[in-house]
């Protein structure tokens, strides 16, 4: 239990993969628990036999609806309906969501003309990227400035900080005047969604560069452009991954609000014409495709990052053997190593450093093993 709780500690290994597992297989055992224990969540019956009720097999009402109209057949000497405990209709359990997903690819919609899934999540990915791409392109360099040079910021960001308040879908009639009725003024939403608040945490990010790297650059001789180039932008890009990942979230937040702009496209269209269609089987899968692809975004640019900043904390070393052939990028810094000491390497260093220390001489080993020996012993 000590390993699991400890404070600001990270848990590993077969824990940590156990604990992301549980990230999702607990919703999904609440989501089974009221969808197939009755004695949990059931608040109306399902009509299995409609006896002389007239109702339909598969009709539900209330509880007290049916115990009543069962009454009033009985005390009339008529055959009375049958029905079991149900959920309502918009909270389809997982097994008819999970089939949605798979027919909602295959099956032709209920009208000429209304969307494929996979047309809709076609259009979504292609709004979400020109929107968030011309965003990142804007915005970072802008932030990376403003973080780095104070007149800068002072001009740009108290504006930048006013209009991240303003809701982007409250510019959607704004957007439709000036470009159009099509997906232009979706992208331009997304845009003004992402841009403003990546511009301000790029900012910070490049702010919180450790001073000392500056500080020993300049002592080096380096000048603005060099320090900016060379010790600025380089320090801050695993920050900025991080950001832009952030940001994602929040261009896929903004976009079902944007899909309805204008003419609706996308999986908000998709949706919507489901819902209308009262097929919340699939309703819920399109809900569940933005959050699939979202998360899948979001976990390639995790792991290219880990591949390309082998330096950081979350590097993947075993992804890094598999990208060899990414050539530079793969190989080891110098004065680092691709991959974590091994034991042996580990007990080597331990009694080689103290024998030379104790006779004199330098030890054989470089400063940065040192650092990553005792990396590994904490």
């Amino acid at each position: 239990m000590a390993t699991w709780l400890a404070i600001r500690k990270p848990v590993t290994g077969l824990r940590s993969t156990l604990l992301k597992f549980l990230a999702f297989l607990l919703p999904l055992a609440m989501w089974c628990a009221v969808s197939y224990c009755p004695f949990v969540w059931h608040p109306l019956v399902q009509v299995t036999e409609p006896g002389d009720s007239g109702f339909d097999v598969g009709m539900t009402c209330e509880p007290r609806v049916f115990a009543d109209i069962n009454k009033s057949l009985l005390a009339d000497g008529k055959k009375p309906c049958v029905a079991v405990p149900a959920n309502p209709k918009y909270l389809p359990p997982p097994h008819r969501v999970a089939r949605a997903l798979y027919t909602a690819f295959t099956t032709e919609p209920y009208l000429k003309g209304d969307p494929w899934l996979h047309e809709s999540l076609v259009r979504s990915l292609q709004v979400i990227f020109f929107g968030f791409a011309g965003a990142m392109l804007l915005a970072i360099p802008i932030g990376i400035v403003c973080g780095t040079f104070d007149a800068a910021s002072k001009i740009v960001e108290p504006f930048v900080d006013f209009v991240r308040y303003m809701p982007p879908p409250s510019f959607g009639a704004l957007m439709m005047a000036i470009w159009g009725l099509f997906d232009a003024p979706k992208v331009a939403i997304i845009f003004i969604g992402c841009f403003f608040n990546m511009v301000l945490v790029t900012a910070n990010t490049a702010r919180n560069l450790d001073g000392s790297l500056l500080e020993a650059a300049q002592t080096l001789g380096a000048k603005r452009f060099g320090l900016m180039m060379h010790v600025i932008v380089p320090g801050i890009l695993p920050g900025i991954l991080k950001d832009v990942r952030i940001c994602l979230g929040a261009a896929w937040t903004f976009l079902t609000a944007a899909e309805l702009i204008g003419n609706m496209s996308g999986l908000s269209e998709f949706i919507n014409q489901q819902q209308k269609h009262q097929n919340y089987d699939n309703v819920y899968a399109g809900v569940l495709m933005i959050g699939i692809m979202g998360f899948v975004i979001d976990q390639i640019l995790a792991f290219i990052g880990s591949v390309i900043f082998p330096w950081t904390p979350d590097a993947n070393h075993r992804a890094r053997r598999w990208f060899r052939w990414l050539g530079f990028i793969t190989q080891p810094v110098e004065g680092s190593r691709p991959e974590p000491l091994r034991p042996e390497e580990i007990a080597g260093l331990r009694r080689a450093v103290p024998s030379a220390e104790a006779s004199g001489a330098e030890p054989p080993i470089a400063i940065p093993a040192i650092k990553e020996l005792t990396h590994a012993e904490r």
